[in-house]
């Protein structure tokens, strides 16, 4: 749970913190800029603040790991994906873009701090515990806050907590542990396919490599 306030705080304040220039800037989400991978980390909040007043009573069917699934490379064909482009859009001025996500993320941010981890909550048709949702979204964070700063060498870097926790979840969906020598952000990097890995590092992945990337819905 810590973990989870610890890197969502980080991402908000390194959106906070960008200069207005830099919302027209690519992010490491391919064909979005800056500005829409911030509108969807608005929707993102907003999925953890319904989320977290979804209880359930069955059993949890998903765990950390679990919740998330291996798919298909996006197209950007996706309607959502679409949709997130032109709300960005629209907000016209960052500052306001900005007011967006420090509000829905702040409350976001206390109903985690609030919940009760051993709670059941239902999202996407499946039942977790609080607990395991709010760490399955510390991998969402990281992910994002790399994608955030992937072209702005000034902004501040995730937490080296949330890099690591990020790493190992990784490694559990992938049944498979990065070689010793990937910093942890170079694995989630080459991991997820947000940077191409090199001929060295290809050699050192082996066989591996040829299951990469795994992308993550």
């Amino acid at each position: 749970m810590d973990l989870f306030s610890r890197s969502w705080t980080a991402l908000r304040t390194a959106v906070a913190e960008l200069p207005d220039a830099d919302f027209a800037r690519p992010s490491g989400c391919t064909g979005w800029l800056v500005r829409d991978l911030v509108c969807h980390l608005v929707i993102d909040a907003q999925d953890v603040l319904i989320t977290l007043v979804t209880p359930a009573e069955s059993e949890p069917t998903r765990d950390a790991v679990t919740y998330w699934d291996i798919v298909e490379t996006p197209t950007g064909d996706d309607p959502l994906d679409a949709l997130i482009v032109r709300l960005a859009a629209a907000y016209e001025e960052p500052g306001l873009l900005k007011f967006h996500l420090d509000d829905v993320g702040s409350a976001a941010g206390r109903a985690a701090g609030l919940a009760d981890p051993t709670a059941r909550v239902g999202t996407r048709g499946q039942v977790l515990t609080a607990g395991d949702y709010l760490s399955a979204y510390v991998l969402e964070w990281t992910l994002h806050h790399l994608d955030l700063i992937a072209h702005l060498p000034d902004a501040a870097e995730p937490p080296a907590e949330g890099l690591a926790r990020s790493r190992e979840l990784l490694e559990r969906i992938a049944g498979a542990a990065f070689p010793a020598s990937f910093s942890d952000k170079d694995a989630l990097l080459i991991g997820t396919g947000r940077r191409a890995p090199s001929e060295a590092e290809k050699a050192e992945l082996g066989e591996w490599a040829a299951k990469l990337p795994l992308v993550l819905g």
